[in-house]
């Protein structure tokens, strides 16, 4: 499959958001790529690297390439999608948690290896028809390759993550032939020197409006951070995210609810969405029945989520008297804010309703997993996810949604560096670090030292960053995920009145193979491709 020849055109419906929903670039078609005159058009040129911007929404929570467009913290014990019947944002992930032997090499729903290439070939085949064509300064080439290699690297990111080793392409000709896989380390190393050529020749921030929202220098150096956590380079995530902290330039929102709005201090890197398009379906998808829309509710936060956040004192509340089948409310009123901004939990108030998600529930209504095929708008655990939605939005049915995905934000940048500081034994820099992302929230900080620190700072990752897209990746990187997501089982609550009964939501054991922390190559790409080895976990 590698070696077929694609030409890259850049449609009109691939476009790339910017600093607001009102700033957008001028797209049209084009000719192919192939094409020498496409270089002698500035506005030609630009509109293919525009294309790449389109990664962050494919890669995103509002996008479809991280789990077929469920979210993968339906694979943690944080998310439960309400479906047995299986289809995407339905069964699959409940399938994928009980029965992980369904990821074999013929099919793996959370990979992205086809997808991943096609978008490394359109990129390298741009990066040497610029070198064959291009008439611009040498100045505006290095822009466009900056961009360019910056977006490669975020894509390899994702084969690394899923596979380690994986194949590296550089230039167009390389993918025409049959190719070895390369080791996990050359990996780290060809992202490592395309995210360092994008710090290097990207400016801070863009001088025409007309550029706001793209990939900067500092985005560069956030994404970094983030890469190098996962190749175990400590120093380089470090330095990376220390870079971004020093410069001033971002900062935490006061109020957390804001800090995926986009557009606003916190983002680093964001895409943006049009009524006109593109746009996507995420409020349709949780929102609850209440709100119009007959098919939402498919996935919603679980009691395991809950109990995660503190008290707004910074203790930790007692859940033991309410894992009972009498239990009454619990006292949700006394967590911490993130808990009330990223969960519409019972007695909440949601778009000038107060919630029930109760049994018969006018606003939110209860449903027994496997009562139905699908959820229709039902909670299967007594909650529904409040975060990444919009409150605003009242036409669920007419209208899609618009709000911003924020692939990088300054929270983030914290944590990564608190917890390179921690693996570098600059134990003060950690505390000082996760500190900084508590104080926003008013949590007293934290001076713990070694296991019982990390052990803190999971938690803290887990509720700053809760349905983000990173805790299911977190725990795989961490070589966790084979000890704390086998044999479990996920609960909520079913409300009857003033009862609160806990719940199992699952009615069996999730389970997790600890060979699945390298997912296999493709069938198509071992029949494709006479170099490629399958990888040992998979022989």
């Amino acid at each position: 499959m590698m070696k077929k020849i694609f030409k890259i055109t850049i449609l009109a419906t691939m476009v790339a958001g910017f600093s607001s929903c009102n700033d957008w670039l001028d797209l049209t078609s084009t000719d192919s790529l192939s094409s020498k005159t496409v270089w002698e058009d500035e506005s030609s040129a630009d509109l293919y690297v525009n294309g790449f911007y389109t990664y962050l929404n494919k890669y995103g929570q509002f996008g479809s390439l991280q789990f077929s467009s469920s979210l993968t913290e339906s694979l943690t014990d944080a998310f439960k999608y309400g479906s047995y019947a299986l289809g995407h944002k339905a069964g699959h992930p409940n399938n994928y948690v009980f029965n992980p032997s369904v990821i074999t090499s013929a099919s793996c729903f959370y990979d992205c290896w086809d997808d991943a290439y096609e978008q490394i070939r359109r990129m390298n085949q741009f990066l040497d028809s610029m070198k064959k064509y291009s008439v611009f300064s040498a100045e505006q080439n290095t822009e466009w390759e900056a961009q360019t290699r910056f977006f490669r690297a975020f894509v390899y990111f994702q084969l690394a993550k899923r596979h380690g080793g994986v194949i590296l392409y550089t230039s167009l000709d390389e993918m025409s032939k049959d190719k070895a896989r390369s080791t996990e380390e050359e990996t780290w190393n060809l992202i490592v020197s395309d995210l360092d050529y994008a710090i290097e020749n990207l400016p801070e921030s863009w001088a025409s409006s007309a550029d706001k929202g793209r990939v900067t220098k500092y985005a560069a150096l956030a994404f970094k951070s983030r890469a190098m956590l996962y190749a175990q380079r400590w120093q380089d995530a470090y330095d990376a995210a220390d870079a971004v902290i020093k410069s001033n330039v971002y900062g935490l929102v006061d109020d957390y609810s804001k800090a995926c709005a986009g557009n606003n201090k916190e983002a680093i890197l964001e895409f943006d969405y049009n009524v006109s398009g593109p746009y996507h379906t995420f409020d349709r998808d949780y929102c609850p029945l209440s709100d119009g829309f007959q098919y939402g509710g498919l996935g919603t936060p679980t009691q395991e989520m809950v109990e995660c956040y503190e008290k707004a004192d910074g203790t930790k509340m007692n859940w033991t008297p309410y894992h009972s089948a009498t239990a009454t409310r619990p006292p949700y009123e006394d967590l911490e804010p993130r808990f009330k901004a990223s969960i519409i939990y019972p007695g909440c108030t949601w778009k000038g309703n107060v919630m029930q998600n109760s049994v018969n529930g006018t606003y939110g209504m209860f449903m027994a997993y496997r009562a139905q095929p699908y959820t229709y708008g039902y909670t299967t655990t007594g909650y529904y996810l409040r975060k990444l939605m919009n409150e605003s939005h009242k036409d669920i049915n007419g209208v899609y949604s618009t709000q911003p995905w924020v692939e990088l934000r300054y929270a983030e940048v914290l944590l990564n560096k608190a917890e390179a500081a921690y693996r570098l034994n600059k134990t003060s820099e950690a505390q000082e670090a996760m500190n900084a992302v508590r104080a926003r929230v008013n949590l007293p900080a934290k001076y713990l030292t070694g296991n019982e620190w990390f052990k803190d700072y999971r938690n803290e990752r887990k509720v700053e960053l809760a349905y983000e897209g990173q805790l299911f990746w977190d725990m795989r990187r961490w070589k966790l995920a084979h000890t704390e997501y086998n044999n479990y089982r996920c609960h909520g609550f079913k409300i009857a009145g003033s009862t609160y009964e806990y719940i199992d939501v699952d009615y069996q054991d999730r389970k997790f193979l600890e060979k699945t922390y390298v997912l296999p190559v493709p069938d198509e790409e071992l029949q494709n491709n006479s170099l490629i080895v399958q990888y040992d976990e998979w022989l």
